[in-house]
């Protein structure tokens, strides 16, 4: 069985540029990198994954979703959260990243406000 926490298994998946087919914890993916001296999640690429939180990801430039299942709320508004400081506090960054065919469980959203927007109607949509 892997040890998720030693530090043999950080510097592997700090190392990652590509997860496929798998479960991503990004609270555990998140602590590897800052570990390694990386203070977001940068230029990866998940095809067919399953982006576990609980988390608050702070969606940077660069990041793009294709074809993913973003979460589930009776109120899509639920996962969405406007900064209300200049620093985020606690969230991942995601920046370059390229999310394909992902489904996100349990994962919060901010960004800025046009990203806030545009994830707002992209989720009324699906939740409509």
């Amino acid at each position: 069985m892997t040890d998720v926490m030693s530090e043999a298994f950080g510097r592997e998946i700090a190392a990652r540029d590509t997860f496929e087919k798998e479960g991503v914890w990004l609270p555990l993916l998140a602590m590897h990198l800052l570990n390694a001296g990386e203070p977001v999640v940068r230029g990866k690429t998940f095809t067919d994954c399953v982006i576990q939180g609980p988390a608050l990801v702070a969606v940077l430039k660069g990041t793009t979703f294709d074809g993913c299942t973003m979460g589930a709320a009776s109120d899509p508004r639920s996962m969405l959260f406007a900064p209300q400081g200049p620093h985020l506090v606690g969230a991942i960054g995601l920046e370059d990243c390229r999310f394909v065919r992902c489904r996100f469980v349990e994962v919060a959203y901010t960004g800025s406000p046009k990203f806030l927007q545009d994830m707002g109607k992209s989720l009324k949509g699906l939740a409509g």
